[in-house]
């Protein structure tokens, strides 16, 4: 019997021993045209054994780099892309770099920096009074994402006013989105009264009795 540990290594695990049987078989294709033909349908067939390769934009290019890394670079055909070395795959990306941006309060993000910056810029009023309202909200919503437990609206105004420099104000008594909201939980006085209801409708059952059961004479 031929077991796996006997037979040759699979390349890329994703695509299956019988693609890259298929692959090895490819390059035993002694006509070019008739070689490329059946690349351009081993490709295919790729493309349903490994469907999350769609996902990105350049799938069809992964796909034909994979048929030549599994062909172990040896494979000669006329792809619609050129052909990978064994160089391009060993070299490693560019670093991206950091961030040099240095804030704070780093749980809000650079984006609450950003847009506190304009708002700075306009002139007071209904219009900016609701934007600034968003803007605290939002500031919940992320401060809960960090720390999701519970936290005090005036520190979120206070914040506000220390992300702008001392320059934006909110009254004290502004509401933000309650937190139980932000969070999806259910205030524990609904809570309880949901069980009493289902008590209530326990206890009326009960009494009216199973339907199905014949009623007993005295």
């Amino acid at each position: 019997m031929d077991y796996n540990t006997g037979r040759e290594q699979i390349v890329i695990s994703e695509y299956g021993r019988n693609i890259q049987m298929m692959i090895r078989h490819l390059m035993e294709i002694e006509n070019r045209r008739q070689r490329t033909e059946a690349a351009y349908f081993v490709v295919n067939v790729m493309a349903q054994m490994n469907p999350q390769v769609k996902e990105s934009n350049d799938y069809n290019h992964k796909l034909w780099d994979h048929l030549h890394i599994i062909a172990n670079y040896e494979l000669d055909v006329d792809g619609p892309y050129p052909k990978p070395t064994p160089e391009m795959q060993k070299k490693r990306p560019d670093h991206i770099g950091y961030q040099k941006n240095s804030i704070r309060y780093g749980h809000y993000g650079q984006y609450i920096y950003d847009i506190v910056k304009k708002v700075k810029e306009m002139e007071d009023g209904p219009k900016k009074k609701a934007i600034l309202v968003n803007i605290a909200n939002q500031m919940k919503r992320d401060y809960l994402n960090w720390n999701r437990d519970t936290v005090n609206d005036l520190l979120i105004l206070d914040d506000l006013y220390k992300i702008s420099d001392g320059e934006i104000t909110l009254p004290i008594d502004t509401k933000l989105t309650p937190t139980n909201e932000i969070l999806g939980k259910v205030p524990q006085q609904q809570q309880q009264q949901k069980k009493k209801g289902g008590k209530k409708k326990n206890q009326v059952s009960a009494k009216s009795g199973n339907p199905n059961r014949p009623i007993k004479k005295n």
